[in-house]
């Protein structure tokens, strides 16, 4: 059993129909699909590929191996001889990118991120209109939820990127890539490694691996979006598993909804009866950060609702 693989550059033409039913199962069976002919330039893709393992390899390589929280507990875990896993951290090293400031980082990476998110936030509006079809929503209805108080075009989601890398463990029996859990946002799109594995996905009780597939688009939905569908679509649980061998790299962007959107079901989705309650984003976000790694129903009950 493997994840979708969706040709996207046949959204527009005459396999249309066709294109937009796989990625609505997709969305129902799954939560999980990879896009492949998605628009964003192969030549960008190879530049930010290489860019971030240049800066991870000279930049983060050696602080990880030598002062890393994750290194430092397996270490202290092996001088006790102890059999037990380490639960409660990730063999993951992350640095993010928010806005166009990051200063610190090389002027060739930083003008490169900054074309490619571009190109990403430009497929997130592309996709957020597919399920708006999808479901039977008005164009633009999920990416307006999103932008709360919304201004002369100008957005007010939250779109981020965390470039991770998950370097070679010496117990990856003992340590998680990273723990099992869902996102809490809405739409995330991410440019895995091609050529090491270790993602994988929950699907009917069963882990799967989201196979590495040259310049493909992950995408998988968040927990804002299963809401907005009242259930139809599902965030679906993932992890990453740690390797011996191979420095997996991971760059994941996140279209989530403003701190201040109000989110529930769509009017149109599920008629009278609403299986989740309406909240604002940043109380979900408040709920979320103590509860990511534990079962997810729970939050939605947790969170203050409108």
């Amino acid at each position: 059993m493997a994840i979708p693989v969706i040709d996207f550059s046949k959204i527009n033409g005459e396999e249309r129909e066709k294109t937009l039913s796989e990625i609505a199962t997709a969305c129902e069976e799954w939560g999980f699909f990879q896009l492949m002919n998605h628009g964003i330039p192969l030549e960008l893709l190879n530049k930010v590929k290489k860019l971030s393992s240049e800066w991870y390899k000279t930049e983060r390589e050696e602080a990880f191996k030598t002062s890393s929280t994750p290194v430092k507990l397996l270490n202290e875990l092996l001088q006790k001889n102890s059999e037990a896993k380490l639960e409660n951290v990730d063999w993951e090293d992350v640095f993010t990118f928010v806005n166009n400031n990051q200063n610190e980082w090389p002027s060739t990476l930083k003008e490169a991120m900054i074309e490619y998110r571009e190109e990403v936030r430009k497929l997130a509006s592309k996709m957020m209109e597919v399920m708006d079809e999808n479901l039977g929503l008005a164009k633009g209805y999920i990416k307006k939820a999103f932008n709360e108080g919304m201004e002369d075009g100008e957005e007010t989601a939250f779109f981020g990127t965390k470039v991770s890398h998950y370097p070679p463990c010496p117990h990856p029996e003992l340590v998680n890539g990273l723990r099992a859990h869902t996102d809490a946002g809405g739409v995330v799109l991410l440019f895995q490694d091609d050529e090491y594995d270790g993602l994988q996905v929950l699907k009917d009780g069963e882990w799967i691996d989201v196979q590495p597939l040259p310049n493909a688009i992950v995408i998988n939905t968040g927990d804002q979006i299963e809401v907005l569908s009242n259930g139809r679509y599902k965030s679906a649980w993932h992890r990453v598993l740690a390797r011996e061998e191979g420095n997996r790299r991971s760059i994941a962007s996140f279209y989530n909804p403003s701190y201040k959107a109000a989110i529930g079901p769509a009017a149109e989705e599920g008629g009278s009866e609403k299986k989740y309650p309406k909240f604002v984003f940043g109380d979900y976000m408040d709920v979320y950060a103590n509860q990511k790694f534990m079962p997810k129903e729970p939050r939605f009950l947790a969170v203050k609702s409108l």
